[in-house]
């Protein structure tokens, strides 16, 4: 499979976890990356907002609230869904 390098912005909690994690393992969560760009590309912009709705939704009833998303506060485990833990 051809590779290609690419630069995302993400929190600086996530870019330490992934530096820190073995190579195996990033590599690991690489491919999980991948498949999620490839999940993406199969949906419709329509699933993917219901997606990002539903997620924000149960986010909020956990506690998290757009000052802790702006603050670039970490969000715990215990915020995401059961399923998720």
């Amino acid at each position: 499979m051809a590779t290609e390098q690419i630069t995302l912005q993400i929190d600086a909690d996530s870019a330490r976890i992934f530096k820190s994690a073995s190579r195996d393992d990033q590599e690991k969560l690489e491919l999980l990356l991948g498949v999620l760009f490839k999940e993406y590309a199969r949906s419709d912009a329509d699933s993917l907002k219901s997606t990002m709705d539903n997620v924000a939704r149960k986010a909020r009833q956990r506690g998290l609230t757009e000052d802790i998303l702006e603050s670039g506060t970490s969000w715990t485990s215990s915020a995401l869904p059961p399923s998720q833990h």
